[in-house]
């Protein structure tokens, strides 16, 4: 539409001798005051509108109504792109709502659907926190939900239990700042079990390093060296310092098929105090407590969310809007924790906060 707008805007300078302009960045205030100076002319010049087949309109008329549907449809864009709120995409019929990927056809198959992302938090068994969040992916929800769970309960956890969706450098910083013990399992976890991760010779996993003098030793035996510091910035605003390292020189080299994709040199990307901060994380979840940990978090939480959605058959919200929503989900779990509390009783568990660990044979 802004050709359209542009072209007309161009026009009508010529036949009335004006100098309007349509800037991108206030376009609906521009056309506002086109749409003041024809209706000015108009009443002026005593313009008889028309309407109906057999009759002709006038060129005031004809632009005046064409600038007037061009300002209610501006005014229209501009509403929906003020809904967005630095999304990417919103649902009409909620607008605080955000598509998402739901898992609820019989092949589990990825539906897109309107909706919100609910964290909870879970001690003892019981639900201490709940919010939800209208970005899908759990990495950006960790710090907001943390810091509610703080506002709310009037303490801060000695310990953060999560799953790997939620891990990130600015995730580990502001844990480390705030004196919480991290157990979140590194997202690349699983893969580096596999015998295909060890045997891939791309893999910074796979590489010798020397410390002393910060280089990468490659499957053909080459150097890779630090080439240059970039800074990156999170959308949240977080900075940080990503080391570029490169090879000495790739030509000829019989593993650049398996190990680049590159022309050039190969090159790895490196976060060192990511890859410090993940390592402290990952010593913590092997360790006696952080496997009691990640095992209660597997029952606690993930049962609790296996109770509110199959138990009690909780598919969808019944109200729209943040605030709604996040109500509903409250009086849910609030229900949950009171089931919790009576089942508890009758199985003189009040006093228990942890499942142990089964040893095996």
């Amino acid at each position: 539409m802004f050709l359209k707008i542009q072209k007309a805007v161009t026009l009508l300078n010529q036949e009335y001798l004006q100098s309007f302009c349509a800037a991108e960045e206030s376009r609906a205030w521009y056309l506002w005051k086109i749409c003041c100076f024809l209706e000015r002319v108009c009443e002026e010049q005593h313009t008889v509108f028309v309407h109906g087949r057999g009759k002709r309109k006038t060129r005031n008329q004809r632009y005046l109504e064409l600038f007037r549907h061009f300002l209610e449809r501006q005014t229209v864009y501009d509403w929906h792109t003020a809904s967005f709120q630095g999304r990417n995409n919103y649902c009409k019929t909620d607008p605080d709502a955000a598509f998402m990927h739901m898992k609820d056809d019989h092949m589990r198959n990825a539906q897109l659907k309107p909706g919100y992302n609910v964290q909870i938090g879970v001690d003892s068994e019981y639900i201490v926190s709940a919010d939800i969040f209208q970005d899908r992916n759990d990495v950006w929800a960790l710090i907001s939900f943390l810091k509610t769970i703080e506002k709310k309960l009037g303490f801060r956890y000695l310990s953060v239990t999560a799953d790997s969706g939620y891990e990130s450098e600015e995730g580990y910083t502001y844990l480390r700042e705030k004196k919480q013990k991290p157990y979140i399992k590194p997202q690349t976890y699983e893969k580096w079990k596999k015998r295909s991760f060890k045997q891939d010779i791309s893999k910074r996993e796979n590489m010798g390093y020397e410390e002393t003098t910060d280089t990468y030793t490659c499957h053909a035996g080459k150097k890779l060296k630090p080439l240059f510091i970039k800074r990156q910035k999170s959308k949240s605003g977080y900075e940080s310092e990503v080391t570029v390292y490169e090879c000495e020189d790739c030509t000829g080299c019989p593993h650049k098929e398996n190990c680049t994709r590159a022309k050039g040199n190969k090159r790895l990307y490196i976060s060192k105090s990511f890859l410090e901060k993940r390592q402290e994380s990952y010593e913590n979840i092997l360790s006696e407590k952080g496997i009691l940990y990640r095992m209660n978090r597997s029952i606690q939480v993930e049962g609790a969310f296996g109770v509110l959605k199959n138990d009690y058959e909780f598919q969808r919200f019944l109200l729209r809007g943040k605030t709604r929503v996040k109500l509903e989900i409250l009086l849910l779990c609030m229900g949950y924790n009171l089931n919790k509390l009576h089942a508890k009783i009758q199985n003189e568990r009040t006093g228990s906060h942890l499942f142990p660990v089964k040893e095996t044979a």
